[in-house]
């Protein structure tokens, strides 16, 4: 006889210790960089890290996260430090990116009309993001019973002289 499993309740993400090393490690990636940006080799470390941790528990990383790490040699793309970022208008345009350690060229689609996916009505990141967010709402605000059991202390104002 085993535990009887309980649907999750709102807010709570599968993985989500799994997404916390993710953003630490990217954290950590940038931090590097910023403070010295001549350790790149530690930088890489994280982000080759990031890709790991992303591949072996299968999360999806933001695609905001995706375009600034170096597919071929996983360095941090910062523009005007490991990469260049130039507009080309060719054939349709576009942004090109191209990492300086790796000559790595990508380019993005640069359409007024174009959405991520994680913007699209049909993905399910915005509505994990709402979901967790009303979970905190109602964190913060209490549950409408414990305001009934305990109503407010006095909200003197210190113009009044009092102190709570």
């Amino acid at each position: 006889m085993g535990k009887k499993k309980t649907a999750d309740p709102v807010g709570q993400m599968a993985g989500r210790d799994n997404f916390q090393r993710m953003n630490f490690l990217y954290q950590m990636a940038h931090t590097v960089m910023s403070t010295n940006p001549n350790n790149v080799q530690l930088a890489r470390f994280y982000t080759s890290t990031l890709k790991k941790v992303s591949k072996t528990s299968v999360q999806r990383q933001d695609p905001s996260v995706k375009r600034t790490i170096c597919k071929r040699c996983d360095s941090l793309l910062i523009p005007g430090v490991t990469a260049t970022v130039r507009i080309r208008a060719k054939r349709e345009k576009h942004v090109v990116v191209t990492c300086l350690e790796c000559r790595m060229v990508r380019r993005f689609l640069a359409r007024k009309d174009y959405q991520l996916w994680t913007d699209l009505p049909t993905s399910l990141a915005p509505q994990r993001k709402s979901a967790t967010n009303k979970k905190e709402d109602s964190e913060t605000r209490g549950s409408t019973a414990d305001k009934k059991k305990h109503p407010p202390e006095s909200t003197s104002t210190c113009a009044e002289g009092k102190i709570d």
